[in-house]
């Protein structure tokens, strides 16, 4: 590998645990070496955020202070997929991020010392570069992640502001996941260097699957649905808020675990949401379109259109958070007997019936527990690792995914351990300090 990648790259791909980078990453590094604008168009799914990462780690120059490389994304959840593939590459180098929800106090001490990696939304990036946190001289590298659902999301004005700071970046590079995007004419791109990676074609691993009810009333199909596919996480999409609540409220009425998530939860109420299903405690998340991106969650199997996506561009990002990096996963559009099949439905889709329940539905092996320390109080996963087995008697085995916050921090346990587990932690501490340890709720 050091023969063909300089040893940085080599040693990042390595840290990643990849045997070599697919072709499209490949020609994103072959071509940032001399284009000056690039835009990428790719799957979900398909390895974008190593592509766009990768060329920084062959720009930024160690020496000399101040930040070299900005990434603009549209939501916190991607900012923080991003931060965590950055550091998975290992290169020692300082990465923030920046964005709503997150403690404005912890973002300005972050920054005392600039990062060589500046990630965030695009609202905080701007609120930094008014307030002179963040110093925009030394920029060379400017990143649009997901561009047009920045723009989507009424970014415009905010992202229009940014570049009047950062008028004259080394390079940007701008992604999305469809080639329909279009680019303002503010950004000032003249002849990009265009790699186009997106396909008509069926993704490989990806099977769609579409369902009629036999009435109107699609929730008794979707519970049919639920009890015949009992493999991998589940996500369920909706196209509004309500929808969501009105499944969640039937899916506790049958004692099923799942999480919600959508806009009108608070930020730490999103955070937790996300955990649960990540770790699998809740191994089924009814949401909105506010997961369809930037969600890189592995184990997704399933993906249920409760309600059709409003558009192509939709679809294919509800889609994208299953079958990623060469993985499997199956698409279930649910229609009742009224509705039309939508236009954007592939020629590859098939009908199907509900698959027979062979056995009811299990119960998530895992349960969350909460700690209240984080990151600011040194806590790191080994130390709650050696909690749990040596004061809480678990084997390894028993010990899920552990997310580590900035003030606090949550464990898969074996569910049927955790309540004789919080009784024996219960006079314990943790880095010599008595923290509370619950159940999360």
């Amino acid at each position: 590998m050091n023969s063909v990648y300089s040893s940085i790259i080599a040693n990042a791909i390595s840290n990643l645990g990849f045997a070599s980078l697919n072709p499209m990453q490949t020609e994103m590094l072959k071509v940032s070496k001399k284009a000056g604008q690039i835009l990428l168009f790719s799957p979900t799914g398909s390895g974008k955020t190593v592509a766009f990462l990768l060329p920084i780690l062959e720009k930024v120059k160690v020496t000399g202070s101040g930040i070299k490389a900005l990434i603009i994304v549209p939501s916190r959840e991607l900012a923080l997929q991003i931060e965590q593939v950055f550091k998975s590459m290992g290169t020692g180098l300082k990465v923030s991020t920046c964005y709503g929800g997150h403690p404005v106090k912890t973002e300005r001490n972050n920054l005392l010392e600039a990062p060589t990696l500046l990630i965030g939304t695009p609202g905080r990036i701007l609120y930094h570069l008014e307030k002179g946190t963040v110093n925009p001289a030394t920029i060379d590298l400017l990143i649009l992640d997901e561009y047009d659902k920045s723009f989507e999301f009424g970014f415009e004005k905010e992202i229009s502001a940014i570049l009047s700071y950062i008028s004259h970046p080394g390079q940007v590079i701008l992604t999305s996941a469809t080639r329909s995007a279009t680019v303002p004419d503010y950004f000032k791109i003249q002849n990009p260097h265009i790699l186009d990676f997106s396909s008509d074609e069926k993704p490989a691993g990806l099977e769609i699957m579409l369902v009629r009810a036999d009435e109107k009333d699609k929730l008794a199909l979707l519970m049919k649905l639920l009890t015949g596919i009992t493999s991998g996480l589940t996500l369920i999409f909706c196209n509004h808020r309500e929808a969501v609540e009105r499944i969640s409220s039937l899916l506790i009425e049958s004692g099923i675990r799942h999480a919600t998530y959508h806009g009108g939860h608070e930020q730490p109420q999103r955070e937790r949401a996300l955990i649960k299903f990540r770790n699998g405690s809740n191994p089924i998340l009814v949401t909105t379109d506010l997961a369809s991106r930037g969600l890189d969650i592995s184990g997704i199997q399933n993906i249920i259109h409760y309600q059709p996506a409003s558009s192509e561009n939709i679809f294919i990002h509800r889609n994208g958070r299953t079958a990623r990096m060469e993985n499997e996963g199956t698409v279930w559009v649910l229609l009742s007997a009224e509705e039309k099949i939508p236009a954007y439905i592939p020629n590859y889709c098939v009908e199907s019936a509900v698959p027979e329940a062979t056995e009811s539905m299990k119960e998530p092996y895992f349960s969350t527990l909460y700690f209240g320390a984080g990151k600011k109080d040194k806590i790191s996963k080994t130390d709650i690792v050696g909690l749990l087995i040596q004061k809480g008697g678990l084997k390894k085995e028993e010990i899920g995914l552990i997310n580590i916050l900035d003030f606090e921090s949550f464990a898969a346990v074996s569910k049927v351990k955790i309540n004789k587990l919080i009784n024996l932690l219960s006079k314990e501490k943790l880095k010599n300090k008595k923290i509370k340890i619950a159940i999360s709720e």
